[in-house]
């Protein structure tokens, strides 16, 4: 016995069962005979009224001497024939959702939860594209264009702070303003609470400040770019949230600005991730923007000089005491202190507790998205 018919016109095995009867000259009562079951169990199978399970599949077999899958492969063929289509949008939405977290930025409030068509629409305008296959990563045939070292999430991530600079309005951006600020911005450096000064600073220098947490997996910690010529943007996600940081990021992004980074034709936007350990240090695998970031940064924290003669001075015998009076004397939390001595020692447990969060205190003084809270687009 074979299958003949195409899956468009596929018989039931009903069918196939009536035939091999009549070869064998048998009734329905003989195969219920044979089956050991009662006769109302066979009609309804031969007249295409019910399937076949896998133990009538097994029965089946052993009464015409065939194997069981035969009949099991009929019903199943059977019933894929006559299944019903599916919705069109599955394999659209399994595109969409196998390149970028798009469940997490429907949960974000970065897309709404709608019909296919429309969520592609979403995408596009997200990414401000005319085509599907124009946003990076999603072609089959990748355009990755500038995001060949960015992941499709790290990608997502940072058109999201580009929508929110756009619509925060700044005064034209002063780099001597800037300078003068990256310089002076250690008096906001000893309570925790004075960071809700930084939008504002950063905002009279001309400069765009959006924070937006990081989506799951991408690691980010900030960003550097320009929304033209003389338009800086730092985003960052204040994913640690920890003083230290907090202000080693901000420095290191503020260098990128002040170095124009980023900017026209001197290089793409500068995603910086995962900045701790040696990608937060000066090595020569960095590149040479991302080591005189660091550099800025960590000479902000602690003066490079004033941190090495302590350290000569007092380890591997530091006190929270000694910790304490440095950091008074540097005029730094001593929360930033700590990170930058638990860096040198590589003991990242050591008076852990001094590294506040701060993340809080942002909140009503900067664009935040995130923490279950989508800032206002328009999107």
């Amino acid at each position: 016995m074979t299958i003949a018919s195409s899956l468009t016109d596929v018989p039931h095995p009903g069918e196939f069962i009536r035939e091999e009867l009549d070869a064998r000259g048998w009734s329905q009562r003989d195969l219920a005979y044979i089956l050991g079951v009662q006769e109302q169990a066979i009609n309804p199978i031969i007249s295409g009224k019910r399937g076949i399970s896998p133990e009538m599949a097994k029965a089946l077999g052993d009464a015409f001497d065939v194997s069981p899958e035969y009949f099991a492969n009929l019903q199943q063929a059977y019933e894929m024939a006559n299944a019903h289509a599916p919705d069109p949008g599955v394999a659209r939405r399994a595109h969409l959702q196998s390149v970028y977290p798009v469940r997490e930025m429907i949960r974000r409030g970065w897309l709404q939860d709608t019909g296919v068509s429309l969520l592609e629409a979403q995408m596009m305008r997200f990414f401000g594209k005319n085509d599907l296959s124009d946003i990076p990563y999603l072609a089959h045939a990748a355009k990755k264009a500038d995001y060949s070292e960015e992941t499709p999430a790290q990608v997502a991530w940072l058109f999201r702070v580009r929508q929110l600079a756009l619509e925060t309005v700044v005064p034209s951006y002063s780099e001597s303003k800037l300078r003068t600020l990256a310089q002076e911005i250690t008096r906001y450096m000893v309570d925790p609470e004075d960071v809700r000064r930084v939008p504002r600073a950063l905002a009279e220098c001309g400069v765009r400040y959006v924070i937006v947490e990081t989506l799951p997996k991408a690691n980010i910690d900030g960003v550097c770019f320009w929304l033209d010529g003389g338009s800086p943007v730092i985003g960052m996600t204040v994913r640690f949230d920890r003083i230290d940081n907090f202000w080693f990021v901000l420095r290191h992004e503020i260098e990128h600005v002040l170095n124009r980074d980023g900017q026209g034709n001197l290089g793409p936007e500068i995603i910086d991730t995962e900045l701790e350990g040696e990608r937060a240090g000066t090595g020569d695998t960095l590149p040479k923007e991302e080591r005189l970031a660091n550099r800025a940064a960590a000479e902000i924290c602690v003066p490079a000089t004033e941190l090495e003669s302590f350290y000569i001075r007092k380890f591997p015998f530091i006190s929270e005491r000694d910790m304490l009076g440095f950091a008074r004397r540097v005029q730094r939390h001593p929360g930033i202190v700590v990170g930058q001595l638990q860096r040198k020692m590589e003991r990242y447990d050591w008076l852990a507790r001094y590294k506040v969060k701060v993340r809080h205190f942002l909140i009503g003084s900067v664009v935040v998205d995130g923490w279950g809270n989508a800032a206002p687009s328009n999107l």
